[in-house]
């Protein structure tokens, strides 16, 4: 790839605190104080304050990034603190935003953090993303990564997108109308060029169901930083035209040569709501998930020996039981909540959901054979909440359990 031109130009000069605090900075090859005044101009937006988030928001704080934004809706978990590590213990239950904002705060108080307490959606995102330089998606879930693909397109914003699954990361950087060197602009690849379509729903399991080491993320998010540090001060070779793939168990990385799709169109508008890009990533509509918390929505059912495994694993998970009350004193499900299937299978079975069952972590529904609680999970998953019915109802589950 051609080498790109700076994405900031410089601000005022550093004063004595930055150039002690930015000491190290300072003589490296291609940033100097140069790159840092650009630094301290730059505006960086971070979609998600999880696990990618987490590392990436304080690598860029204490790199004196003068403005960093974060858009996230969701708050801390408990089951957040393995891998999100901008987050502690004491913020458990707090907005995520207001979590980093504290803990940027601390870690670079010259650093401008501006906390998006909201999800995105096609109605404010190029309200959001328009006010900044670059973007960094950390997203997990299709649509907002297609979502924040087709903003930056429209705005010619560049984004540095990394993902996640188990052991193995990916890194690049999309940008559809780079900025050369030479000042001429040329095609660049985006997300949509590298995945024209998302993979089936419930293909790639969310970490909830296929775990995630913790550390991962560190490396990755890590990564993330570093080409925004590099887009901004115009420092290295940038990872447009590329994608770094990590094996975290084998300690190895290798790219891949990834190009701009000839005969596809440049995006020229949004999709009309959350409802399309959900439909154009095969999910229910209103399935979209926020930025910063629970990923795709898993399969609609799962084996009750997988269930047992999941209710074990010792990640977040709701087990409801949706057969009548003196079914279950028949035949009980220890650690279940009691919700007869009625209560969602009625006209008001959307409201009923939205009270009765959490939009943060799987829930997994159980019947007496499996055909009520997969009645049940359609209503669910229509309006947003990972249902999953139990294949073989409470006695595959009891059974399985027992093995």
């Amino acid at each position: 790839m051609t080498s790109l031109a700076p994405l900031v130009a410089p601000g005022p000069a550093l004063d004595a605190a930055r150039l002690a605090r930015y000491a190290r900075h300072l003589p490296l090859p291609g940033v100097g104080a140069e790159g840092q005044r650009r630094l301290a101009a730059a505006r960086v937006l971070v979609v998600g304050a999880g696990g990618l988030g987490s590392p990436a928001l304080q690598y860029l704080a204490a790199a004196g990034v003068g403005t960093v934004g974060v858009v996230d809706d969701d708050v801390v978990d408990l089951s957040n603190l393995q891998r999100q590590v901008v987050h502690g213990t004491a913020d458990v239950g707090r907005p995520k935003v207001e979590s980093v904002r504290d803990r940027l705060a601390d870690l670079a108080p010259d650093v401008d953090v501006v906390a998006h307490a909201e999800r995105l959606t096609p109605e404010n995102v190029l309200g959001i993303l328009r006010g900044y330089d670059l973007v960094l998606d950390g997203a997990d879930n299709f649509p907002t990564r297609y979502l924040v693909s087709d903003a930056a397109e429209i705005l010619g914003v560049p984004v540095v997108w990394g993902a996640i699954h188990q052991f193995d990361g990916q890194v690049s950087v999309f940008w559809g109308a780079p900025r050369l060197a030479d000042g001429t602009r040329e095609r660049g690849a985006t997300y949509r060029d590298v995945f024209p379509v998302p993979p089936p729903p419930g293909t790639v399991p969310d970490c909830a169901t296929g775990g995630v080491l913790g550390a991962l993320c560190g490396t990755v998010g890590s990564v993330m930083a570093t080409e925004a540090v590099k887009l901004i001060t115009g420092a290295g070779t940038t990872l447009l035209g590329r994608i770094a793939v990590y094996d975290a168990l084998d300690l190895t990385w290798r790219q891949l040569a990834v190009r701009p799709d000839p005969t596809r169109a440049p995006v020229a508008a949004l999709l009309a709501d959350d409802d399309a890009y959900a439909a154009f990533c095969g999910l229910p509509a209103s399935a979209a998930r926020p930025a910063g918390g629970t990923a795709v929505l898993g399969p609609a059912s799962v084996t009750a020996r997988d269930a047992a495994a999941l209710l074990a694993g010792g990640e977040p998970v709701t087990l409801v039981d949706v057969r009548e009350d003196w079914e279950a004193q028949a035949l009980p499900v220890a650690g279940s909540r009691l919700v007869p299937s009625g209560r969602f299978l009625g006209p008001d079975g959307a409201a009923a959901v939205r009270a009765e069952l959490p939009t943060d972590r799987p829930v997994l529904l159980v019947c007496a054979a499996g055909a009520r609680s997969a009645r049940v999970a359609d209503v669910a998953r229509a309006v947003g909440v990972d249902a999953r019915s139990v294949e073989g109802g409470a006695p595959a589950l009891l059974l399985a359990a027992a093995r």
